[in-house]
């Protein structure tokens, strides 16, 4: 029997979506707004949920207190009021998009993870569009 557990979090950033080897004209054709070479901010919105059997044991599918600890350390101290595009270093190279930075979450949190557990990140950007990835 397998149960998904999930734990909420935020952290707030600035970013700027655009390809260095586009010009200004494709950029901003491509990413409207979200092209601001002085960038803008997100108040983002994580829900980190585990899915796997439970611990006859503890009675925990994982403990919700290493979730909240790994989700600070992982996400939240790399992210939280940071220039992605700047200060992250996966993002030096990776366009910050929604989609990018869930993945980049969840990459840095699968390895904390028991191979018997899945793993899916939901991204929301704005209280309207959110991202959802599971390592497919």
């Amino acid at each position: 029997m397998n149960v998904k557990v999930s734990r909420k979090a935020h952290f707030n950033a600035a970013h700027r979506l655009y390809r260095p080897d586009w010009d200004n004209a494709k950029n901003e054709q491509v990413f409207g707004k979200c092209n601001n070479p002085r960038y803008h901010g997100h108040n983002y919105e994580l829900i980190v949920s585990v899915t796997g059997p439970i611990d006859p044991t503890t009675g925990f599918v994982i403990d919700m207190k290493v979730l909240k600890d790994l989700i600070r350390t992982e996400v939240e101290d790399v992210m939280d009021h940071k220039n992605l595009n700047e200060e992250v270093a996966e993002f030096k190279t990776l366009n910050p998009t929604a989609e990018n930075i869930a993945v980049v979450i969840w990459n840095r949190l699968r390895p904390h993870f028991l191979e018997s557990h899945t793993l899916e990140v939901q991204l929301f950007e704005t209280p309207r569009n959110f991202v959802t990835y599971t390592g497919n």
